[in-house]
């Protein structure tokens, strides 16, 4: 079965991967420190980076119906 939502969604495929390395840079001792970084890297995310993301997503979805719902880079 294929997840096209992990193909699609624009924070699967742009925002999550920035986050994650943001948020994994150092280590937390508690949840609710976790939860401040996590926050503020959410917060402090580029705008023009988030509409560039969002612009690819006509481009996916046409690279999806290209390959039938197949593998696409």
């Amino acid at each position: 079965m294929i997840r096209i939502r992990n193909f699609l969604n624009p924070l699967d495929y742009a925002i999550w991967s920035i986050l994650e390395a943001q948020v994994n840079a150092e280590a937390y001792n508690s949840v609710e420190s976790l939860r401040q970084v996590i926050n503020e890297a959410f917060e402090n995310l580029n705008q023009d980076m988030i509409n560039r993301a969002i612009d690819d997503w006509p481009i996916r979805l046409d690279a999806v119906i290209a390959s039938n719902g197949g593998h696409f880079e």
